[in-house]
């Protein structure tokens, strides 16, 4: 979580977007906070549990600017020369994700978000150790 900075696709929203970081400095128990504008919202990362080689699960809570809880799950799959990451996130269906829903599928709300995290995951994986 200390790198997400680095990769993730929601930290330009907000320039004076303030983190906190609680618990384990990595792994199961570490925590991300943030609080930011009206774009960035406000909520909390937990890593709740790794396998190094298959998997990261992350309780995701919104509590701004509408509150819901997730499960956030990175997948990782051994390919040729590489690492295949997968990103998914489920939860219950609240009123608000319902009436969304109405309008236009998760996939296409969040979907391009999430393929240029990867993006940026990728860059800073592939990066020089210094650059990271």
């Amino acid at each position: 979580l200390r790198r997400w900075q680095s990769w993730s696709p929601w930290e330009g929203l907000d320039p004076a977007l303030r983190r906190r970081y609680e618990g384990s400095s990595s792994g199961p128990g570490a925590v991300y906070r943030w609080k930011g504008n009206r774009k960035a919202g406000q909520g909390r990362m937990e890593i709740t549990d790794v396998d190094p080689d298959a998997r990261v699960v992350i309780d995701l809570t919104f509590e701004k600017p509408f509150r819901s809880r997730s499960t956030t799950v990175f997948i990782l799959e051994p390919v040729d020369g590489g690492t295949r990451v997968t990103w998914t996130m489920s939860g219950p269906k609240t009123f608000m994700s319902r009436v969304m829903g109405l309008f236009t599928s998760m996939d296409t709300l969040i979907g391009p978000d999430f393929e240029r995290g990867l993006a940026q995951l990728k860059a800073a994986a592939e990066a020089t150790p210094s650059a990271i």
